[in-house]
């Protein structure tokens, strides 16, 4: 079947999906969108023969929406995902998946109550090769159990809109995320610190912070996230286990020789270009389960939550000097993998 998705949401992000769902992915159609900005969802719609509806819950609700992509502001995102429950529809949420954890709950106990999985939630690094590759040594078990692991979160800039929470909410969350996935393990602690603040940043911003995470096990995570770097953006992880350690590979680049420059490889400038892949096998992944009627296999609304209840942990860390904070989260529900 050909998937007709409904798109609430025309900003970048929005734009960024519906062409990739136009062109890189098979069995997927745009039929509708909606957005605040009415004449931007009309410019958007004539690109692809979409449909414009008036609000969210009428494009939800549409005969001709079989699932529903949720890229609008991230306050509203709860309002619609909770309305393509009660739909019964598959819906993929970007990030946040809700901008409270009360809100994020919500979420889960409308998607337990429907008896079966409907959400997925846009952390697309699970769909990267490299973080895959490194599910499959971890989940061997040929580098023992994992002791350490180390990160960085790199971008070159961010505009002046960007504040110090967002260090966690926006940035460090897909970090999150990905090592709770990579580790089959929970975070329960968080604690952020502020080296000395690079000349570069605006004055308002910390930047850049080191975020440390325990995990159930007793996993001890290191996360540098520093914004304003300057000279490209730079992913890098790599966990060290008793026997060895498994790390992150940069992105394929040829490397150049010259008498000026000496050795030289380019290092990516934008998150779109680093994870163009994963983003697009996130989506044909997503399209493949709702075509044949199967449960998402991505991040799911339990995964939302879990993101949000430890980077709020991490922005009370930062807002009190450095304490560390207990995530104070739920038992995981058989639901969702927890115990029954």
């Amino acid at each position: 079947m050909t998937v007709r998705v409904g798109v609430i949401g025309t900003g970048m992000i929005g734009q960024d999906h519906i062409r990739r769902l136009t062109e890189m992915v098979t069995g997927a159609t745009v039929t509708a969108v909606t957005d605040l900005d009415a004449a931007r969802a009309a410019e958007v719609a004539a690109t692809v023969g979409a449909a414009v509806l008036p609000d969210g819950a009428e494009l939800i609700n549409s005969p001709d929406v079989d699932a529903v992509l949720v890229t609008s502001w991230g306050p509203t995102h709860a309002e619609h995902v909770l309305n393509a429950i009660a739909a019964g529809k598959p819906v993929f949420c970007e990030k946040p998946l809700a901008t409270t954890a009360e809100d994020c709950l919500r979420i889960v106990e409308a998607e337990r109550a429907h008896g079966s999985r409907l959400v997925q939630v846009g952390f697309m690094r699970r769909f990267d090769p490299g973080y895959r590759q490194m599910k499959e040594v971890l989940a061997a078990g040929s580098l023992g159990a994992p002791l350490i692991v180390h990160c960085a979160h790199r971008n070159p800039t961010v505009p002046d809109a960007y504040h110090s929470a967002m260090a966690a909410q926006d940035t460090a969350v897909h970090e999150i995320d990905v090592l709770r996935w990579l580790l089959d393990d929970e975070i329960v602690s968080a604690q952020v610190v502020t080296p000395r603040a690079t000349s570069k940043r605006f004055a308002h911003l910390k930047d850049p912070q080191i975020m440390i995470f325990e995990t159930v096990s007793g996993v001890r995570i290191d996360l540098e996230v520093f914004v304003n770097c300057q000279y490209g953006y730079d992913i890098q992880c790599e966990v060290v286990g008793e026997d060895g350690l498994v790390r992150l590979p940069d992105p394929a680049a040829v490397g150049v020789r010259t008498a000026a420059a000496g050795h030289a490889t380019a290092v990516m400038q934008d998150w779109k270009v680093r994870f163009a892949e994963a983003f697009d096998t996130e989506f044909r992944e997503w399209i493949a389960s709702v075509a044949t009627g199967a449960e998402p296999n991505g991040p799911s609304a339990w995964d939302g939550y879990a993101a949000t209840v430890i980077t709020d942990a991490a922005v009370r860390s930062l807002e009190s000097d450095g304490t560390v904070v207990s995530a104070d989260m739920k038992p995981r529900p058989a639901f969702y993998g927890g115990a029954a």
